[in-house]
């Protein structure tokens, strides 16, 4: 199998037809999680590195979850339990990682950048698990995953971003994938929040006119930590403007579905109605798609068994 990529760090390296064989791959090993046994030999022997210098619950799990039912040998450390509070530069602890004969680095850091720096300094692989407000590949592909599983295709859905897009490093890698899948995006939220220039359709702070017209409503949480002074008057007014309530469900098209990266502040970016929407909230499917994607991009970048799915 062909997969000409060494590193997930930017999604934007990768072609409409690598990230279409990542999502094919990913609905392969789906059939493994569906199995009472939830494990193949793929990668078994070889040793993946979680260094998350930044908290994480869907991320960092579904990472491990997914190296463990591939059979990989995994070591998880980061932050406050490592050197780098002694003053550590992070270019030691990689060479500190390689003299372990590592086969792959998955990072998170609260730096920009510091995946591709880590790259630079390390035969393994490496894959960006979220840096700054820079990128976050993986989540990036999972939503696709997760918006084909629903919608059958994803050229020419409308898919609307909204919330903290200035912020939000999900937005780094989501709106330029989908757009290699051939999606028309608008970002949506106030001027405060606005983004760089990430080549979409629209930027917009008018939720209500565009709701009726997508496919896909895409709710981001707003980065409190992130934040510098006060880009908006206050929570309630936020949520009055931008929240999808249950009010607001009477715009939306009757099979528009809601998308969340987690985690969800119920009662900023969602009321809890739209949150456990029955029909429309494909939100724990995201989460679930999270090991599927995951399980695909280690194997395809770690070269894994010929099919992966031998038991």
């Amino acid at each position: 199998m062909a997969f000409d990529h060494r590193h997930l760090i930017d999604i934007r390296e990768y072609s409409e037809e690598d990230i279409a064989l990542i999502l094919d791959t990913a609905k392969a090993f789906s059939a493994v999680n569906d199995r009472k046994i939830k494990k193949v030999p793929t990668l078994r022997g070889l040793t993946i590195v979680n260094m998350f210098n930044e908290p994480s619950t869907r991320t960092r799990s579904s990472f491990e979850l997914a190296e463990k039912r591939l059979s990989a040998d995994t070591l998880n450390f980061g932050g406050s339990s490592t050197s780098s509070v002694k003053g550590e530069s992070l270019i030691d602890t990689v060479e500190t990682l390689n003299a372990y004969k590592i086969d792959a680095i998955v990072v998170r850091d609260k730096h920009a950048g510091a995946p591709h720096i880590i790259s630079q300094h390390t035969p393994a692989v490496v894959i960006d698990a979220g840096d700054g407000k820079h990128q976050h590949p993986t989540q990036a592909l999972l939503d696709l995953y997760s918006i084909r599983e629903h919608k059958g295709c994803i050229r020419d859905l409308k898919v609307g971003i909204v919330g903290d897009v200035g912020h939000s490093r999900v937005v780094g890698s989501l709106a330029p994938a989908l757009k290699t899948m051939g999606a028309h995006v608008t970002l949506v939220g106030p001027a405060t929040l606005a983004p760089a220039n990430l080549g979409v359709d629209r930027v917009t702070p008018y939720l209500d006119e565009v709701l009726p017209e997508l496919d896909v409503v895409y709710m981001l949480r707003v980065q409190r930590e992130r934040l510098e002074g006060a880009p908006f008057p206050s929570t309630r007014e936020y949520h009055a403007l931008y929240g999808l309530t249950k009010d607001r469900e009477r715009l939306m098209k009757p099979d528009a579905i809601v998308c969340h990266p987690g985690p969800i502040n119920r009662g900023v970016e969602f009321d809890s109605y739209m949150a456990d929407h029955p029909r429309r909230s494909v939100i724990l499917d995201q989460v679930y798609a999270g090991i599927c994607v995951r399980m695909a991009v280690l194997y395809l970048l770690l070269g894994g068994s010929d099919n992966g799915l031998d038991s």
